[in-house]
């Protein structure tokens, strides 16, 4: 487990950002995206994670949400990176279509020999910066940091116009991808 991993209640509600070893730009491909969709899902149905919010960018996460059924928090997320980081790698080397792919798994590969605890690719940088969330306004502040990103970065000029996140929820319109269930 790394030294960043940091859940200190784990009935806490957390706000958490990972990211792409060296930042890569991976989630271009809505292919990718689909796993983090899929992983998010079966965590909420298998391993009780209360989703408040999300939002995938090119080359990290935002999430903010807890875990229940005494499952600890850096468990549910590890476990999620370790599955999604394989998933996400397998579908790079099948894709026929990945123009980047032999530089992409260079990348993870390099990643992976200068870590110690990674056997081959590494795909998600180690940290992912919990932060607990201890009030309504603060767990506002965040939601909205979320799902500004898109916005901020370019992709859409209404934040519920983004699938790849929880604005559409907000808004009161469901997404593209009903997948994942928001807690509000």
């Amino acid at each position: 487990m790394s030294r960043n991993y940091k859940f200190h209640n784990p009935e806490g509600t957390y706000f958490i950002s990972f990211a792409v070893v060296n930042w890569l730009d991976v989630f271009t491909r809505n292919k990718y995206k689909n796993i983090i969709i899929e992983s998010l899902h079966y965590c909420q149905k298998e391993k009780g994670m209360e989703i408040f919010a999300w939002c995938i960018m090119t080359n990290h996460i935002h999430l903010i949400f807890r875990s229940v059924n005494s499952y600890k928090p850096e468990l549910l997320i590890g476990d999620m990176k370790r599955f999604t980081s394989k998933a996400i790698v397998k579908a790079i080397e099948e894709n026929p279509q990945e123009s980047r792919k032999k530089w992409l798994l260079s990348e993870f590969l390099k990643a992976g020999k200068e870590s110690s605890n990674v056997k081959k690719y590494q795909f998600w940088r180690h940290d992912n910066k919990p932060i607990e969330l201890w009030s309504n306004k603060v767990i506002d502040e965040k939601i909205n940091y979320i799902h500004n990103n898109p916005v901020e970065a370019g992709f859409v000029f209404r934040a519920e116009d983004y699938v790849y996140s929880s604005a559409g929820d907000y808004s009161g319109r469901k997404g593209i991808l009903n997948n994942v269930i928001i807690v509000r």
